[in-house]
This record gives structure tokens, C-alpha cells and sequence, in this order.
């Protein structure tokens, strides 16, 4: 490789760079004005609240953090095997978590600022742009910018669970998921998105076709399947002890602060 192709490259690299940090900025731009917007604040439609009880937004903010890591190894797959089928969407995909990551982090630290560069999706920008593959260590330096925020967001799950006081039995259904989406694709030879489609219609039962062509597939869909309506069940009588349990205690507290206001007028 000639020193004008060495330039070429750096010129190009610069200029993905500058992309991501404008669409970045952008969006941080964005989103501030519209959070400090009281319309915004003040919305009912917007509140999440008006939809849902304390202890199922509790329960969905576990599912965001196991399904950013289950996002961070979809893309790294993608990112390391040179999948056709679906493979726009998933680098259009990897720019936007890439920027939600990005404008959510501290940059701070010398440690930030080697973080946030593994962040930049120099691959998926220029093979949306040019139609071309970045070099490799790219790739494998956002790769490895990923594997530090699925440990950073199971940290968060984890220290969520323990602190809201709520169960883990979500767990089971990630590990069941994430086994059968890794297992699937490698025992029907199929790419992570089709692998996707496959076990969420396998595990919700919502398919013409949800088993797959091989036994091991079909064995596969079984597997969900019944893991589905355990966990179902299992998640769904969680949810209700848990509030039956607060109503109770809310009760028993109301019942001890009168008890409370009758001694004190005695």
C-alpha cells in the first residue's frame, strides 16, 4: 500500500468520524430540547405511569438492560461474519446504539475518551456510504467497545434487581432466548436475523413455519415453546404477589398509624 492510499484511508476515516460525532451531537442537541419542553414534562400520553403499575415499569426496565446486551451481540455477530440478508438494517441499527451509548456516557477520564472512540461504527458508516469494509481492527476495536458495555449494562441489572427488590427470574428467560438464538443459528445455518424471527416465532407460537428445517430445530421450538408458557405463568404470578404484597403492606401501615392517632387522643 502506497503513501496516497495510507491518506486516502486516514482522509476517510476522519470524515466517518466527523459524521458520527455531528449525528451525535445533533441528537444530544435534540433530545435536550425536547426533555426541557413542559408540554413534555407535563404529558399524561407521555408518562408511562398512566399505562403501566410501579412494578411492571420496574420489570421493563429489566428487559431494557438484558435487551441492550442481546442488541450488542446481535451486532458484534454481524460485525465479525460478513452476513448478507438483513445486514443494512443492522448496521443503520448499530449507528443509532452507538449514539444513544455514546450521548449517555462520561468523557471525562482518559478511560472515557478510548471508550467512546471504540463507540465510533466506522464499519457500518462506510459500508452504508461507500459500500465498502472498514479495515478489520475497526471492527474489532467497536467489537470490543461493545463486550465492555454488555458488562457495564449487566452491572446495571444486576445493581437495579438487588436495589428494587424485585426477582430475577427474567434471567431464565434471557439465558433461554439467547441459547436458543445462538444454538439456532448455527444447527439450521441460518444468519442472526433469520435465527431471530425464527425463535421469537417459536417461542411465542405465532408461525406458520417456527420449528426450522432440521430435528435439532424442531427440537429447538419445543424447547421454547414450553419454556414460553412457564415462564409466562411463572412471571405472571410474580408480578401479582408482588403487588398483592405492597398492598398489604400499605394496609397494615395505614392500620398502624391510626392505631397510632387513637392512643395519642387517649
Amino acid at each position: 500500500m502506497d503513501i496516497q492510499s495510507v491518506i486516502i484511508i486516514i482522509i476517510a476515516l476522519l470524515g466517518m468520524l466527523g459524521i458520527f460525532l455531528f449525528l451525535a451531537y445533533a441528537t444530544k442537541f435534540i433530545v435536550n430540547k425536547i426533555k426541557s419542553n413542559p408540554s413534555f414534562k407535563n404529558s399524561k400520553f407521555l408518562n408511562p405511569t398512566e399505562y403501566f403499575p410501579v412494578e411492571q415499569l420496574a420489570s421493563l426496565k429489566q428487559v431494557f438492560y438484558l435487551l441492550m446486551i442481546f442488541v450488542f451481540i446481535v451486532i458484534s455477530l454481524y460485525l465479525i461474519f460478513d452476513w448478507g440478508e438483513g445486514a443494512y438494517p443492522i448496521f443503520i441499527l448499530d449507528i443509532i446504539v452507538s449514539i444513544y451509548l455514546f450521548i449517555n456516557s462520561d468523557s471525562e477520564s482518559l478511560k472515557d475518551k478510548i471508550i467512546l472512540f471504540l463507540l465510533v461504527p466506522f464499519g457500518s458508516i462506510a459500508k452504508l456510504l461507500i459500500g465498502y469494509n472498514s479495515p478489520d481492527f475497526l471492527d474489532l476495536f467497536h467489537i470490543f467497545g461493545y463486550l465492555y458495555f454488555s458488562y457495564v449494562y449487566d452491572r446495571k441489572f444486576m445493581k437495579y434487581t438487588e436495589t428494587m427488590g424485585i426477582g430475577i427470574s427474567i434471567i431464565l428467560l434471557f439465558s433461554i432466548i439467547l441459547f436458543s438464538f445462538i444454538f439456532t443459528m448455527f444447527a439450521e445455518d441460518v444468519s442472526p436475523l433469520n435465527s431471530i424471527a425464527m425463535v421469537s416465532n417459536a417461542f411465542t407460537s405465532n408461525s406458520y413455519d417456527p420449528a426450522g428445517n432440521s430435528v435439532v430445530g424442531k427440537l429447538d421450538s419445543l424447547l421454547l415453546a414450553w419454556g414460553g408458557y412457564i415462564l409466562s405463568f411463572v412471571g405472571t404470578a410474580t408480578l401479582a404477589v408482588s403487588i398483592v404484597n405492597r398492598y398489604v403492606d400499605r394496609q397494615f401501615d395505614d392500620l398502624e398509624e391510626l392505631i397510632k392517632s387513637k392512643k395519642k387522643e387517649k
